[in-house]
This record gives structure tokens, sequence and C-alpha cells, in this order.
């Protein structure tokens, strides 16, 4: 068998009918196109809620009060259960391994300073380590010292579009220069460097004075002063990642033992970073998978369509079978040529498709605004199967033209 010479005489009768084959190649072209684009948008979406989340910080740990259907589990200890303010302290001078230890309690303000008002701000109350926790830079002036919390000193560290909002078209600097926040006026004692949108929060946009602070003047309501000192959630820091779940139950332990709870019965709950990366990722990984099987449908109907033209052409092609096997072409070769023809069909499918699915990723990821990252993972996979869907579905047209009689075939009108 001269696989050259059938080749040849495959692409040929391929090429005979140039629309039809253009057609028959369309599903398997929107196939892999579909599976290329539907995994990059699918990828492009879990890296950025990746970089999200590690943009609030590196190694960090999320301790969070535990509700239940009454509110915070209580202990049996507990006056009022969940996390305090002094737990954050404890956490900070008990566990080695740790980077910084930050909590924040937020409230939404009006900011004055020289004509010029800024509504509905928000005003993040927090420590000392915030800075190393949230990985943020002062650009200009100071953050503010423990001793200033400590003092509920009335101090502010303005974030860099609130800064250019305030102070940019005076040319004043800011520091040094008092803000009303509120009915408080607070000294501007530094400007954060420009971090941007991170994870739905946008750094720049915020100012940040010490917790002690909002816990005096800016609580919402008397009863939130009277419960002041209770805090949502306690962020932590981690020197070193390997150290993560030693630290982890190192706070775990302290929590337990400072709220005379026990680890089933505990009021609060912890969380790392990596677990709230792997868990977008499975959600994420499981959408992947859906939108990869529902394009992966398109090849198959893609493959169906080309068993269905090739049985055709067998039908419309009998003299030339019977032809060929006269002049002493075996049922192997006969069988050879439409199985490649069916092959070639699905592999130059496939070459437009990976390239229609490139163009089509980038150009879904510039005008629409999703993201889209490009796998080979994605293009190697699509490409294989749309190969696999020819050899698949090309087998039986290939072996019904294989199996017919020669006198018969001659016959055939």
């Amino acid at each position: 068998m001269n696989y050259r010479e059938v080749s040849k005489v495959a692409w040929k009768s391929l090429l005979s009918n140039k629309l039809r084959s253009l057609l028959t190649m369309l599903g398997v072209i929107i196939g892999v196109a579909a599976v290329i684009i539907m995994i990059a948008v699918s990828a492009g979406t879990e890296a950025t809620i990746s970089e999200a989340i590690n943009g609030l910080g590196s190694n960090l740990i999320f301790i969070s009060t535990a509700f239940t259907r009454g509110g915070p589990s209580m202990g049996p200890s507990s006056s009022s259960g969940g996390l305090k303010y002094d737990d954050a302290t404890a956490i900070s001078e008990k566990i080695s391994g740790i980077a910084g230890v930050s909590v924040e309690q937020s409230a939404s303000e009006t900011i004055k300073f020289d004509g010029t008002t800024l509504s509905d701000v928000t005003v993040v109350g927090t420590t000392i380590d915030y800075p190393t926790v949230r990985e943020v830079e002062v650009a200009t002036g100071r953050y503010f010292t423990q001793d200033e919390m400590d003092n509920t000193r009335k101090v502010v560290v303005l974030g860099s579009s609130i800064a250019d909002e305030l102070f940019g078209d005076s040319g004043t600097d800011p520091i040094g220069q008092y803000i009303t926040v509120g009915n408080t006026k607070l000294t501007v004692i530094g400007v954060l460097a420009p971090k941007g949108l991170s994870s739905g929060t946008d750094y720049d946009e915020q100012i940040y004075t010490p917790i002690s602070v909002v816990f005096k003047k800016f609580t919402p309501s008397q009863f939130a002063r009277i419960m002041g000192d209770d805090v949502r959630m306690i962020i932590v820091s981690v020197k070193d990642k390997d150290q993560m779940d030693a630290v982890v139950q190192q706070i775990t332990l302290l929590l337990v033992n400072r709220h005379e709870v026990t680890v089933d019965t505990a009021d609060f709950s912890i969380t790392t970073q990596d677990d709230i990366i792997e868990t977008q990722e499975s959600t994420t990984s499981s959408f992947r998978t859906l939108l990869g099987w529902v394009a992966g449908v398109s090849l198959i109907v893609g493959g169906i369509g080309i068993m269905n033209i090739m049985l055709v052409s067998v039908t419309e092609r009998t003299r030339e079978i019977g032809l060929r096997q006269a002049v002493g072409a075996t049922p192997g070769d006969i069988q050879t040529q439409f199985l490649l023809e069916a092959l070639m069909l699905s592999l130059l499918g496939g070459v437009i498709g990976v390239i229609a699915g490139v163009v089509g990723s980038w150009l879904f990821g510039s005008l629409s605004g999703m993201r889209t990252v490009i796998s080979s993972f994605s293009i190697i996979l699509s490409f294989c199967s749309a190969a696999l869907i020819g050899i698949f579905f090309g087998y039986l047209p290939a072996h019904k033209a294989a199996q017919l009689d020669p006198i018969v075939a001659l016959r055939h009108e």
C-alpha cells in the first residue's frame, strides 16, 4: 500500500468538492474554537479571582466570628461570644511566626476640607500592622503609631485618590492639615501610595485612622459604642507560608482557651488565604469542565456531519470505487483513502478552529472587558479531539466503502 499515493487521491477528492468540504468542516471548526474560547474565559476568571485574593496580602489567615441561628455561638462562660479586640492583641503578643495582625472596623462618613466635600467615604479603623498585612505603602508622611492608637489620637492617613480629591487642585501639602470627618477634626499624618482595586476594595478611596478613634467617634449607635470592642474579623499575616498550619493551630488553641470553649463549639472560624483560593478554583474548575463538555458537543456534532457526508460520498462514488478495485486497489486501500479523507477534514477543521479560537479569545477579552487566558492545554486537547473525531466518525463510511463488491460497484449508475 502506497500511503503517499492514497493521500494524494484523498486530497484531490476533497478539493473536487471545496464548498461541501468546507461546510463539513464547519462543525469541527466551531467545536474546536468553542472549546478554546470557553476554557480561556474560565481560566481568565480563575486567574482574576486568584490575583484579587492575593492582592489582599500574602500568607493571610482570616479569623471571623462564627454565627449560628441565634447569632454568635455562645461559649459556656462567654457573655457575648465572638471575637474581641483584645484577641488580636493576644495573638500579636503570644503567637510566633507571624508578620502582623490587623483588625478593621469601617464606617461611612462625609469628609470636608477648605470647601471640598466628599460624601460616603469609607473610614477604616485599623491597627499599626495594617500596612504589613495588606501590603500597602506610605508614599508621604507616616502611618500612625501604637501610642497614637492607645491614646485615641485624632490622626488619619489618606488613600491616594482621596488626597488628590481634597488637596490636588490647591497644591497644598496634605501632611499636617486638618480635615473634618463627620463631626470630628483629624490631622493628616500620611498619604498611602496608590494600590488600586483589589477584591472589590479600592484602597485609594479610603482613609485610615486608629481603630480606637472609630470605636469612639464613628460607631453608628450607642449600642455599638457599648459593644465597641467586638470585632467581626482579625487578619493575621504569617512570615513563612510553610508555617501556616502551625500558626493556625496556635491561634486555635489560644482563642479556645481565651473564650473558654471547645474546638467543636468554637465561636470563631479560621480560614486561610489558600483555602479561599482553593474553593474558588474548585468552583471555576467545575464551571470550566461544564463549558468544555458543552463545547465538546459541537465537536461531536461536527463528527456526525463528517460521517454523514462521507456516507453520501461513498454512495456517490460507488462506480469510482469499483473502478479502483478493478485496477488493483485492495479493500484496505479503499478503506484507507476514505479514512484519510475524514481525517483530513477533521484536522484541517481543527487547525482553522484553533486559529479561530485564539483570535476569538483575544477579541472576547478585548471587547467584553473580561480577562481571557489562552491555555496551551486547551489547544492541544481540542486539536487531538478533532483528530479522534475524524477517525471515529470516518471509520464507518470507510469500512462501508471497503466492503463494496467490485462487480456490483461497476454496475452502479
